[in-house]
C-alpha cells in the first residue's frame, strides 16, 4: 500500500555517484551551521536518556520513574524525591539505515532517499562533536528481479538482502567516510528485511547506547516490531519515518501512470474518481496509524520526516519537544 511511484521523477538533489563530492560536503556544511546554535546547552543529544551515573536529587514530579526514588532523602525530608543522573560521556550511536526501493522516489522537494541521507548527516554530526563513537548498518534491498514482460516482473528473491555492517568509530573523518559510505550506497529494486536490519544492532550485544532507525517503514509492522522491542530493552531507541506526501494522498491529475519501484510493476490509476482517492487516503493513513502504534509499542521514540517540508527544523522542534518532556518528567 501506498508503495507507487510516478513515472517522471521530480527534479532531485545529485545522485549516488556525485554525492560524496560537492553536493555531500555542502550537505555537511548545512547541518553544521544550522544545529550548532540551535543545538546547543545540556549533553543530551538528539534522543536524552536518562544516563546511568548519579547526579543530584530533586523532588518528585507526577510522571518521575518511580525506580528511581531517592529513598534516604525522602527519609530525611519526609518528601518524596527521585535522583537525577547524568549522561554518559562516552555514547556509542548506531544506525540502521533501510535504503529499499521504495526510498528511491519523490514528489516534493527531495527524494526519500535524499532525506535519510541528511537525517544521517544531521545524527553523523550531533554524535561526533562530542567525541563518540558512530556506526551503522545499511540494506540496500535483494537483486534485481528478472522481468518477464512489458508491464510485469517476477518477484525479488526471498532473503534480507545486502546488508552492510559499518564499524562504530570516533572522529570527524571516519564519521564523513560512514556517510559517504551510506549516500553512495546502490539501491537495489526489492525491498530489504527490516527486521533482520534492525537485528544486526543487537549482535553482538553492545553496552548501552543509543539506536537509530531511519526508514519508510513499509514492511509489514510484525517483520520489524519485535527485533525493535528487542533493542529496546538495552538501547535507547529513535526511529525516524521518511514519507513522501503522494503516499498519503492523490491528486486530481486524470490518468496517472505509476510503478511500484520494488516489484517494477506498472499500472495506470484514474486519479479523478473521488472514491478512488478518498479509499486511497483511508488507506493510508490506516497504514501511518499501524506504523505509529508499533513504534509506540516498542517503546521507541517517533520523528516523521516528509520530503515536501523542511527535514532540519522538524528535527530541532523534535529535539526541543523532547527536551522539554524530559523536564515534566517524561521523555516519550
Amino acid at each position: 500500500m501506498a508503495r507507487a511511484a510516478a513515472v517522471s521523477p521530480p527534479t532531485r538533489l545529485p545522485a549516488a555517484g556525485e554525492r560524496s563530492g560537492a553536493a555531500l560536503s555542502r550537505l555537511q556544511l548545512l547541518v553544521t551551521r544550522k544545529l550548532d546554535g540551535l543545538l546547543q546547552g545540556d549533553y543530551a543529544g538528539l534522543l536524552p536518556g536518562p544516563g546511568s551515573e548519579a547526579g543530584e536529587s530533586r523532588e518528585y514530579r507526577p510522571g518521575d520513574d518511580v525506580r528511581r526514588m531517592d529513598w534516604p532523602v525522602t527519609a530525611r525530608t519526609t518528601m518524596p524525591h527521585v535522583r537525577r543522573t547524568v549522561a554518559d560521556r562516552e555514547l556509542e550511536t548506531w544506525l540502521a539505515v533501510d535504503l529499499s526501493a521504495s526510498l528511491d522516489f519523490g514528489t516534493g522537494r527531495w527524494l526519500k532517499r535524499d532525506v535519510v541521507v541528511a537525517a544521517a548527516a544531521a545524527l553523523t554530526h550531533l554524535t561526533v562533536r562530542g567525541g563518540n563513537r558512530i556506526g551503522a548498518v545499511v540494506g540496500t534491498g535483494p537483486p534485481a528481479p528478472v522481468r518477464t514482460g512489458r508491464w510485469r516482473a517476477a518477484a525479488p528473491p526471498p532473503g534480507p538482502g545486502t546488508l552492510l555492517r559499518l564499524p562504530a568509530r570516533s572522529g570527524r573523518k571516519e564519521a564523513q567516510g560512514l556517510l559517504r559510505a551510506i549516500a553512495e550506497a546502490q539501491i537495489q529494486p526489492g525491498r530489504s528485511d527490516l527486521g533482520a536490519l534492525v537485528d544486526l544492532l543487537n549482535r553482538p550485544p553492545r553496552r548501552r547506547g543509543v539506536a537509530v532507525v531511519i526508514s519508510d517503514f513499509l514492511a509489514p509492522p510484525q517483520q520489524w516490531g519485535r527485533p525493535l522491542r528487542k533493542l529496546r530493552v538495552r538501547h535507547d531507541v529513535l526511529a525516524i519515518e521518511v514519507v513522501d506526501p503522494r503516499e498519503l494522498e492523490l491528486p486530481d491529475v486524470g490518468v496517472l501512470p505509476v510503478v511500484d519501484p520494488e516489484t517494477g510493476e506498472l499500472h495506470e490509476v484514474q486519479t479523478a474518481d473521488p472514491r478512488l482517492r478518498r479509499r486511497y487516503a483511508d488507506a493510508a493513513a490506516a497504514q501511518r496509524a499501524a506504523i505509529s502504534a508499533e513504534l509506540r509499542a516498542a517503546g521507541a521514540g517517533h520523528l516523521r520526516l516528509r520530503t515536501d517540508r523542511d527535514w532540519l527544523l522538524d528535527m530541532v522542534r523534535f529535539v526541543a519537544a523532547q527536551r522539554h518532556a524530559r523536564t515534566r518528567g517524561t521523555t516519550r
